[in-house]
């Protein structure tokens, strides 16, 4: 990443929407000090006032606390923007599973809304989250951009349904919209409370407080673990790319390295075991399969690096060692 593609975002005004949230937050304070000028458009369903209270005060900095599920809301939050990343959903595969209907609600209608306000004012480019889970049943591995399967949960399917609108819109209406599927996504700010939240935020709260995590099946599962600075660069050059081949297309954001969730705890263990050395015994609880969960998962990461010139910098282990760093400090 070089001060050239950062310098392009100088001066810009940005909105991300869910910018309470855990990537969202991140990425609003990576904007911010490139030297955009940002604003959050957040409810707060899900993302957290104290995620962004330390951008409040910020001179180049604006939170409009509402909801993409209303068009007034997502029109008012465009006014004077030269660039989106839409970050807002309501994330979560067993979520979805218990609350179809919210899933879809807002994760389908306010990414419309989202694109047609960006449409109607002339905002020429959105850039999305989607989603590793769009793949569902496919057993092919690496994953790959143009092979899926049959989507496994609510939440896959709205994600998915997304990519189909943004992909719409380029075509009816010339709008450029880059959508980037996250690989399980980690790092500071993630969320470690609640029914929903990630695995390694919960195995790192419970493992310093001593206890033994819970895990969803036999721990033979795996999946790409991916830090949130590797997303945060992807998200910025696709921002800023001036390839023309690199546009309306979705890119798996990932490290592109497949690890067991057994092989996640014993790393998050002796991570944590160098600050806590009784923790090194603790081990895991067993539980049952979880509905929804696809067995494995591993990206190809050849479109964006060949495309974006994507070049993540944290592998696991570096990322592990970063966000178990921040937990203790917070």
């Amino acid at each position: 990443m070089t001060s050239e593609i950062y310098s392009q975002l100088k001066g810009k005004n940005i909105l991300v929407t869910g910018g309470a949230g855990f990537i969202g937050s991140n990425l609003a304070e990576r904007l911010l000090t490139i030297g955009a000028n940002v604003v959050v458009l957040d409810n707060f369903i899900t993302g957290k006032r104290e995620n962004i209270n330390h951008l409040l005060n910020h001179p180049h900095f604006k939170l409009i606390e509402g909801d993409i599920c209303n068009y007034e809301t997502c029109w008012l939050a465009v006014q004077g923007i030269d660039l989106i990343f839409h970050q807002a959903a309501l994330g979560s595969v067993p979520r979805s599973i218990e609350n179809p209907i919210l899933t879809t609600h807002i994760n389908i209608l306010g990414t419309v809304n989202v694109l047609e306000a960006a449409r109607k004012y002339g905002i020429k480019r959105v850039v999305f989250a989607a989603s590793s889970s769009t793949y569902g049943d496919s057993k092919a591995l690496p994953k790959v951009e143009d092979k899926l399967g049959k989507p496994l949960s609510p939440y896959a399917i709205t994600k998915y349904v997304n990519e189909l609108y943004a992909e719409n819109f380029s075509r009816l209406y010339g709008m450029e919209t880059i959508g980037l599927r996250y690989f399980n996504v980690f790092g500071p700010r993630q969320d470690a409370q609640g029914a929903y939240a990630a695995v390694i935020p919960k195995f790192i709260e419970t493992l310093i407080n001593r206890q033994s995590p819970k895990i969803n099946g036999d721990g033979s599962y795996s999946r790409d673990f991916t830090y949130v600075e590797n997303v945060i660069q992807a998200n910025l050059l696709a921002a800023t790319t001036t390839n023309p081949e690199a546009i309306n297309k979705v890119y798996n954001i990932a490290y592109g390295e497949q690890t067991t969730i057994n092989n996640l705890f014993y790393t998050i263990r002796n991570e944590i075991a160098q600050y806590f050395p009784d923790c090194a015994s603790i081990e895991p609880i067993y539980g049952p399969f979880r509905t929804g969960d696809i067995p494995h998962s591993k990206a190809s990461i050849e479109r964006a690096k060949n495309l974006l010139r994507y070049n993540p910098t944290h592998n696991l282990q570096q990322g592990l060692k970063e966000t178990v760093t921040w937990f203790l400090k917070s």
